[in-house]
Order: C-alpha cells, then sequence, then structure tokens
C-alpha cells in the first residue's frame, strides 16, 4: 500500500522509512531507524527528486507508480549520487525510459561509477544556477561540493521558495506518519539526532556549508525539504541558526564532555573526582562518557554542543589506550575547531597517554588546552592539589564563558 503524503498543491513526499537497519552507512547505529526522502512535482511536467536506499525500494517504487497515477516521468533530480539515494535510478529509467536524468559532470561520473545501465539518452547536464521550467514551478540548481560530497546540489524552488537540501538538514530517525518538524517533539525526539548527524558526516565540512548558505535566499526560505528526517515549513530560523553554529564549530553552550578510557577503574575514578569538583563549582550537566562502551558518534555530537572537553586514558603497550585514539582521531578528522580542554594521562610502568593527547589536541584550530596531568596507576592524596587546580581552572573558564 501506498504511503505517499502531500506536502503543497503540486508536491509530494513519496519515501519510506527503514526501522530495520542497524547501522547508517555500516558504521553509525541508529536505534529509532532513518528515513529516505524523495519528492514529487505534478506540474506541467512531473519531476522527481532523488530516490532512495535499496532497502526500501519496493515502497518507494508503489509510491512514485501510485502518484504519477499512470502519467510518465519526465524528470529525475540527482542532487545526490550516495548510494542511499541514488538506488533507484537505474529502475526508473527501465520503467520510464524517456525520463531525462538532471545533474551535472560529477554527478553522472559517479554513476558511471557504481553502476552499468546507459544513461548517454537520458542525461540533462544543467551548469550552475541554470533553472529548469516544468509548468507552475521553476526549479534552480546551486551546486554544492564537498555538503558532503563533490557532486552535490542543492535544488531552489522558486515559486514556492522550497529549497531540497540534499543531506544539509538531515537526521537520524524513521518518521511515523508525521513528516513535518511542526507536527514532531523535535527538541526531544530529533535535535540530538541531527546534531549527531551533522557532526558524524557533514562536520568536516564547515567551510562548505557556509559557502554553499551564501549562494542561497537563505531569508526567503519557506520550507526546506532534506533527504533525511522531517521536513521543515515552520521555524526555519531555528534550524538555520543550529547550521549556522555548527557549520562556524561555535559551541551551543558553555558546558563539559567528560571522554575516558579505564581499563580497571582507576581513570574512572579519577575523572569520577574531578565531576565532583566541578559539581561543587557550580558546573552542572557533565556530559560523562566511558569510550570503550559509548559509540563514538554520540561522544562527537556532545563534543560538537559544548565548549569545553575533558579527556582522560591510560597508557596501554606504551601508546595511547585504543578506544580513546579513535576518538580523538576522529574529532581532528571531522576538523573539531574552537573548544578548550583537560587532559589527565595515567601509567603505572610508561607515560605516554598523556603527550599522545596533548600533541593531538595541540593540532585543533582554535583549541587551547588550560590543564593536563598524569597519575601513577590510581589518584592519590598527592595528586588531589593538581586535580583541584584543574577543577578550578575548568569551572572558572566555562563560568566565564557563560557571561560573554
Amino acid at each position: 500500500m501506498h504511503t505517499i503524503q502531500s506536502i503543497t498543491e503540486q508536491l509530494y513526499w513519496v519515501g519510506s522509512s527503514d526501522r530495520r537497519l542497524e547501522r547508517f552507512e555500516n558504521l553509525f547505529p541508529i536505534p529509532q531507524g532513518v528515513s529516505f526522502n524523495s519528492y514529487l512535482f505534478l506540474d506541467t511536467k512531473t519531476a522527481l527528486l532523488d530516490t532512495v536506499d535499496s532497502s526500501v525500494s519496493q515502497q518507494y517504487l508503489e509510491n512514485v507508480t501510485h502518484a504519477l497515477g499512470g502519467r510518465k516521468l519526465d524528470y529525475l533530480v540527482i542532487n545526490h549520487m550516495e548510494p542511499d539515494h541514488c538506488a533507484n535510478i537505474e529502475e526508473l529509467v527501465r520503467r520510464y525510459p524517456e525520463v531525462l536524468l538532471v545533474g551535472n559532470k560529477k554527478t553522472f561520473q559517479f554513476f558511471r561509477q557504481f553502476y552499468t545501465l546507459d544513461i548517454e539518452k537520458n542525461q540533462y547536464l544543467v551548469n550552475e544556477c541554470d533553472i529548469l521550467d516544468i509548468g507552475n514551478h521553476k526549479l534552480q540548481f546551486f551546486f554544492a561540493p564537498m555538503v558532503h560530497w563533490p557532486e552535490v546540489m542543492l535544488t531552489y524552488e522558486k515559486t514556492e521558495q522550497i529549497l531540497f537540501s540534499a543531506d544539509a538538514f538531515g537526521t537520524f530517525g524513521a518518521l511515523g506518519g508525521n513528516i513535518f518538524a511542526d507536527e514532531l517533539d523535535f527538541d526531544r525526539y530529533f535535535l540530538d539526532e541531527t546534531r549527531r548527524y551533522y557532526a558524524n558526516i557533514i562536520g568536516k565540512f564547515g567551510a562548505q556549508v557556509q559557502a554553499a548558505f551564501s549562494k542561497l535566499p537563505l531569508s526567503s526560505i519557506s520550507m526546506i525539504c532534506p533527504l533525511h528526517g522531517p521536513i521543515w515549513r515552520k521555524d526555519i530560523p531555528y534550524i538555520l541558526e543550529k547550521y549556522e553554529r555548527w557549520s562556524t564549530y561555535t559551541p551551543e553552550r558553555q558546558g563539559l564532555v567528560i571522554a575516558y578510557a579505564s581499563m580497571y577503574g582507576n581513570t574512572e575514578s579519577a575523572v569520577q573526582y574531578l565531576a565532583k569538583l566541578l559539581s561543587e563549582r557550580g558546573i552542572h550537566d557533565i556530559r560523562m562518557f566511558d569510550v570503550s562502551r559509548t559509540h563514538l558518534s554520540y561522544i562527537v555530537s556532545e563534543v560538537w554542543k559544548n565548549s569545553h572537553l575533558v579527556v582522560a586514558s591510560p597508557t596501554y603497550n606504551m601508546h595511547l589506550y585504543s578506544g580513546m585514539a579513535n576518538l580523538l582521531d576522529d574529532l581532528v578528522a571531522l576538523g573539531l575547531k574552537n573548544r578548550k580542554f583537560a587532559i589527565i594521562g595515567n601509567h603505572t610502568w610508561a607515560s605516554a597517554a598523556k603527550k599522545s593527547m596533548e600533541e593531538t589536541l595541540s593540532s585543533v584550530k582554535g583549541g587551547e588546552v588550560l590543564a593536563s596531568m598524569d597519575i601513577r596507576s590510581s589518584l592519590k592524596e598527592d595528586d588531589l592539589a593538581e586535580i583541584t587546580a584543574m577543577a578550578d581552572t575548568l569551572a572558572a573558564s566555562i563560568l566565564e564563558g557563560r557571561k560573554s
């Protein structure tokens, strides 16, 4: 049975959701699933914007067939050639052999890398700012390279001022009938997953996000239709402000994340003591994670949200403990900027963790290490003055940041 939904008089959502998929890109846990969005204009001409992942092809093709109601498909706009959005292109060309595939040079290069169907006669090559007239609606194409692939386009419908934003403004989490953000308790159920999606999928490309947005009439947009998650038709400045912060690596709040690795509980005990000291100094809602138990994507999301990060780890085999090394390498690879850090190393017979963490975090642009210490096996009375000084420094920095 079809599950299409009306967005405007001539625009329909024809996507689907997957609640069975365990990991997005076989990497990120998605306990609430994920939606794959596709949009169809039924104007003088018909235009489909993007397809979906192969996991939901059956539902998707049923939706498209029903929505077309016997009409031919004139255009398929390919904003993004990642397989979770282009898996049904070949099948649509087979069903609608006269369809024109709208894309740029990189789009069709990537198509040939993924697929084998000959689409030479179907290609409709567009350049930056070209307009496709389908009747009442005019689709204008803005190139957004590296948001987050090099071929990405954003499609702006000029009549109703709708932005089809590819992976931008997307989120983890399946849709259950309500396809609009204003129909959902967005802050409760989707905000954290939207941030986790941004930080881990797009986070590295903040400058490219800013460059893409500079081309768009952001103040005029009436609706944002992403490829994952709910559609924005109200409170658009709210989500634009989030993206402004995330893409400029600006913390949402002056707050603290503590990420630690602990083999036998001694490093964990040290950060628990630090957290107690910080709580006594007025630092609330401290976010603490064991890197061996929590998937890195959740920690990365919290680091994107907060201004300060404490990392604590033992030395292992004369190197940094692998779980912590993975987190720090990921943060650097994602281009984290403008955060303040404190470091706690732990060792029994060879100290390497503290130095390794210092070297890695020193590469963070706009970063600052406020305090760093090394303990021997477990926190002792002799360490209390140093860890208390660390708590004082962190608390003062966070509280001062809240005043500005």
